[in-house]
């Protein structure tokens, strides 16, 4: 009589989620298949759907905890002495990707892709994400501010904008587009902060 094979314990989730930065990082998006990750992870890819429904939703998840890290760092980064620019200028640096292919802003630009077609609840999720960027440059800008190291500007709409510049250029790093690396853009940034929020500017 054979003993009853013991079923092996699934992987925590979040080892799951950092297997699959992982992946990206050192093989690209196009790598990271269900079949890949599983055995990456040592679970069925039937077992991964399970979990996560759908290829789409995984890419989520990898995103909202790749996020829940860099917003701890940037919690940490916010809380520390210092003036609200220097703050500020941290801020840009550690929003503005690392370089070509920085895996953290290829996922991000895959789950920007696939919104369109997304139901409500991820876009959602997705918005959250970029509420808790959004909130912590308000706090920042509008605290400068009060402080008199920064022009008094409405803060909330400032901070749309100054991100929506980041956006635009981060993607420029992301991609790789020649002349736009990330030396490049964080002082495109800077001058145009000194310009545009300085105090006496």
């Amino acid at each position: 009589m054979t003993a009853p094979r013991r079923r092996t314990p699934a992987p925590p989730r979040e080892d799951v989620l950092a297997a699959a930065m992982a992946m990206i990082a050192e093989r690209g998006l196009e790598k990271l298949t269900m079949a890949a990750l599983g055995r990456e992870v040592g679970m069925s890819s039937g077992h991964l759907l399970y979990y996560f429904r759908s290829k789409d939703e995984l890419l989520l998840r990898t995103l909202e905890w790749s996020e829940g890290r860099l917003g701890a760092e940037r919690a940490r980064l916010l809380a520390r002495p210092g003036t609200a620019r220097e703050r500020l200028d941290g801020y840009v640096e550690l929003y503005v990707p690392d370089g070509h292919r920085d895996p953290h802003w290829t996922l991000w630009l895959e789950v920007w892709n696939r919104s369109q077609n997304a139901q409500a609840e991820a876009r959602d999720r997705q918005a959250a994400i970029e509420g808790a960027w959004h909130r912590d440059l308000v706090a920042l800008l509008a605290e400068g501010v009060s402080r008199g190291e920064f022009r008094p500007v409405d803060a909330d709409r400032y901070a749309v904008r100054l991100r929506a510049l980041l956006d635009g250029l981060a993607i420029h790093v992301a991609i790789g587009l020649r002349g736009t690396g990330r030396p490049q853009v964080l002082g495109h940034v800077r001058e145009f902060l000194d310009e545009t929020l300085a105090a006496g500017a």
